[in-house]
Formats: C-alpha cells, structure tokens, sequence
C-alpha cells in the first residue's frame, strides 16, 4: 500500500520514531494561530534539572494505564538530521519527530504504546479475505495510538523562549512545509493550532496534514507543554485512524500520566 510523502516524513521523522517505518513506508534520547496557554501552578520543575533526574520524572512502565511504556525505538533522530524546506518551520518538524525546540541542556525520551483491544471474534485466515477486507483487518488492528514523549530542561527562560519559537512557527507554517530526515523528503501542505490539554504553565499544541496524500488527509499531532523550566514534548500517531479516517488528537491517558509526575 503506498503512502504519500508526507506520511513517508512522518516515518522517517515521527513514525519512525514511534517503530512503525515498515507499516507506513513513509530508547531514550542522548542526554546531550497556536495559542500558548496553561495556568499557573506548583513549578516542580522550576530548577534546571539534569538528565539522571528528568529519567526519574518520565512515565514508565505501569505509570500509563492501557499502555506499554518502553525505550523509543530506534532512538529520537539527532537534531542536525531532521531540516525543514523553511527553517522557520523547522520547530514543527523536530517536535513531530520528539525533538525539543531551543537548546535543552539535558532530555530524555520514552514511547507509550496503547496495549490492543480484545478481539471480539476468531480473526480470519488471510486467505480468506478480499482485498477490501484484508484492509479493514489491519486498519483495525492498527488502530491505536503511540506516542513518544521527550522530556527536556532548560537553563534561565530557555524553556519559555523555546516554547515561544513553536508557537511562531506554527503561525508561520500554516500553509505548510516541506522537509527531509535523513534523505527522505516530504511535505505537509498544513499546520493548524489545536486545542491544548491546559496541563503545566503554557502548552502550543497543533496538528500538521498532507492533504495531498493518495489516501487522504493524513494528520499528525503534537503538543509542547512546559513545566517550569521543562518542556514535555507529545507527538502520537495512529495509523488505523490515519487509515479509516478517524479522528485521534495527542493521547490525553498520556499527556494526564506525564504531568502527574511532574508536580
């Protein structure tokens, strides 16, 4: 089943990072208009926290209900990877592959995966399957979200000024971009604010689509909220919905279980 270009970055840029390269052909890190908002609360992460500590206060296993949290497979790609056609834009691309925007001085990265729902009946042999039907199966079983979240701390108002540059590229890229991870190219021909789930002191979530794709529209989602001097990263991706054409939004069991631990 061949993917668009855009789906193809989405692999080699989010998708990839979230394991799932094979199926869309599109660990932990090395610690090395979208409007902001939040409000104010207990600043836990108010002090610039080094990498030993932000791989304490990132979800693990058993801290998401549903989930299997685990190592990013395949690792967060290097920033000096991942280039979008406008740098300006470039904020956008990095978060939808688990890269924290500005300079962090320290970041760590973990992926939740939804476990799967109990099949109600005796799946069928593929042999016995249509075309159509064989798709309907894997789109099925393909429905749930992953997401990777990456943690990062910055020095002084690094976290606010890195927050603030999002928040201008996604203004800036409303009309989409194009961009490459590691040779592979492609292109969203939209980004648009989304709705943040109003966690920690100021969030930017948003929403990027190639609408030109031979499947449709196919939507990635992220989200950046900031505790104090941290920047938690959200970007989930489902490909059954990107296939049966239903909504998902950045996992909210996900985003709920991360700020839990983070006050």
């Amino acid at each position: 089943m061949k993917r668009s270009s855009g789906v193809r970055l989405c692999a080699t840029a989010a998708v990839s990072v979230l394991s799932l390269a094979l199926v869309t052909g599109c660990g932990d890190a090395k610690p090395d208009d979208g409007t902001a908002s939040g409000k104010d609360a207990a600043k836990p992460a108010a002090k610039t926290l080094g990498a030993a500590e932000l791989q304490k206060l990132i979800i693990a296993k058993g801290d998401v209900p549903g989930h299997e949290v685990g190592p990013v497979e395949g690792g967060v790609p290097d920033r000096s990877k991942v280039k979008a056609g406008n740098a300006e834009c470039e904020p956008v691309l990095e978060a939808f592959t688990g890269i924290a925007p500005g300079a962090p001085v320290a970041h760590t990265s973990r992926m939740a995966t939804q476990e799967k729902k109990t099949p109600t009946a005796e799946p069928s042999s593929p042999e016995d399957l249509t075309e159509g039907a064989l798709k309907d199966e894997f789109t099925k079983a393909m429905d749930l979200d992953v997401t990777v979240v990456t943690l990062a701390s910055y020095e002084g108002d690094g976290a606010e000024r890195g927050l603030a540059s999002l928040q201008d590229a996604v203004k800036a890229c409303t009309g989409g971009f194009s961009g490459e991870q590691d040779g592979e190219k492609g292109k969203f021909t939209k980004v648009a604010a989304e709705k943040p789930s109003g966690t920690g002191d100021a969030s930017v979530a948003f929403t990027a689509t190639d609408e030109d794709s031979e499947d449709g529209a196919l939507p990635l989602h992220s989200e950046v909220v900031r505790h104090g001097r941290t920047l938690a990263v959200y970007t989930t991706v489902n490909i059954g919905a990107m296939m049966g054409k239903k909504p998902y939004t950045v996992s909210a069991p996900v985003v709920k279980a991360q700020a839990a631990k983070l006050k």
